[in-house]
């Protein structure tokens, strides 16, 4: 039997906590990273992004594949979304989020859907003193968050009833109960009719959120936006326009989406 080396710690220590997860949330959410991206991602030299990775290696968060990619080790608690197009599609998205976020002057988030929740892939905080503050890398049940729910209206009965009907929904903690059931389906059909989807205080107290799905070329949901605020400025914000600002934003981004040459089934 062949004795496996020993990991050795990297001599030096690792001030910077926050770069160090943030390169945690790059892995969990894109799967792979290498070593130009990270660097390119926090600002820092290549030396400094690998001595970040060399101590995610040691500590079994991340590990090197035969092409020298860092890729989620044995010791990540949550998986990555399991696409190879979640960068893509937050570097499509991200001028157009830019924009969004100073018409509106409010948090925009970009989400997509692993299995019953929408994970966070990027945010462009609001300039507000008083403002939603960064969501990436944030697990939230798509039921309950606007984005998800805009995501989830477009999903045939039966992927509803697999996901939230079903005993493996139960043993997850994801059931929705049978009082609850035909009311979801309804704001669900309401979603569908309207195009868009809201969230008033149902993911965090005092914060609203409203958020509209996204698709590739071929009409298959990839994602959602959002733009999230303070409860106080909602209403202001949509008698303002609101739902044109992000259908607007949303066509634009949905043509650079189908412009993608990335053809592979369920991908951009």
């Amino acid at each position: 039997m062949q004795n496996l080396p020993a990991r050795r710690k990297p001599t030096y220590s690792i001030e910077a906590v926050d770069n160090a997860l943030q390169l945690l949330q790059i892995l969990r959410d894109v799967g792979s990273l290498r070593l130009k991206d990270a660097a390119a991602e926090l600002g820092v030299a290549p030396s400094t992004a690998h001595r970040l990775l060399a101590m995610l290696v040691y500590r079994g968060f991340a590990v090197q594949d035969e092409t020298r990619r860092y890729v989620p080790g044995p010791a990540m608690g949550a998986g990555p979304a399991g696409f190879s197009w979640t960068r893509q599609l937050r570097d499509i998205s991200r001028p157009h989020m830019e924009v969004l976020c100073a018409r509106t002057n409010e948090t925009v988030n970009l989400m997509i859907r692993v299995g019953t929740k929408v994970r966070f892939l990027d945010t462009v905080e609001s300039g507000n003193i008083l403002r939603v503050g960064d969501r990436q890398g944030t697990l939230l049940p798509a039921h309950k968050a606007s984005g998800g729910k805009a995501i989830l209206a477009e999903l045939d009965p039966a992927v509803l009833e697999q996901l939230f009907r079903s005993p493996n929904a139960e043993l997850a903690g994801d059931y929705i109960a049978d009082a609850e059931y035909p009311a979801f389906l309804r704001e669900l059909e309401s979603v569908r009719a309207n195009g868009f989807a809201a969230n008033f205080e149902g993911t965090e107290e005092g914060i609203s959120a409203f958020g509209m799905a996204l698709h590739n070329g071929k009409g298959m949901v990839v994602g959602a936006l959002s733009v999230a605020t303070p409860v106080a400025r909602f209403r202001p914000l949509f008698d303002a326009g609101l739902v044109g600002v992000m259908m607007e934003t949303r066509r634009q981004l949905e043509m650079d989406i189908a412009a993608n040459p990335t053809d592979a089934a369920g991908s951009l």
